[in-house]
């Protein structure tokens, strides 16, 4: 191996370790500080998401375990509704593993401030239509009603 092709595999090699370490910092930070905020953009006026300090329903349902701020959005595009748990989550409920499994706690909350986001800007919780369109007969059509109830508690497919 010539002098140019080691030098490239190790910068490589280094480049791969020092993100490695940057994602092992990230985690670790985020398992000491497991209270991020979630937020949802939504097109209505502050007064209008939180009227008399009352977080929308499907938020109230957690009563005092989250916490829950309200400010307009950047650009006069409506407002942030933000909420995270008083109490953060373990590292283990949050592991990747309960994450898949629909067991960590902050999914409830994703979960929440999208319908209250659906609630504020159409008066009802939006549904994907049923029934679907593929068959959960077929190993494609798991694959799907899988990433599907994932996506659910995540937010994203």
């Amino acid at each position: 191996m010539n002098q140019l092709a080691r030098t490239a595999l190790v910068l490589a090699g280094a480049g791969a370790g020092a993100a490695v370490l940057r994602r092992a910092a990230s985690s670790r930070r985020d398992a000491r500080h497991g209270d991020r905020w979630l937020v949802v953009t939504i097109n209505r006026a502050p007064t209008d998401v939180m009227p008399h300090d009352t977080p929308p329903r499907p938020l109230d349902e957690f009563g005092d375990a989250l916490e829950i701020t309200v400010r307009p959005a950047p650009g006069d595009r409506g407002t942030e509704l933000a909420a995270r748990l008083r109490d953060p989550a373990s590292p283990a409920s949050t592991s990747l593993p309960s994450r898949l499994a629909g067991k960590d706690p902050r999914q409830e909350v994703r979960r929440a401030l999208r319908e209250a986001k659906s609630l504020l800007e159409t008066g009802e919780v939006m549904l994907p239509d049923a029934p679907p369109t593929g068959r959960s007969d077929t190993v494609g059509g798991k694959v799907v009603g899988l990433a599907s109830k994932r996506a659910g508690g995540e937010g994203v497919l």
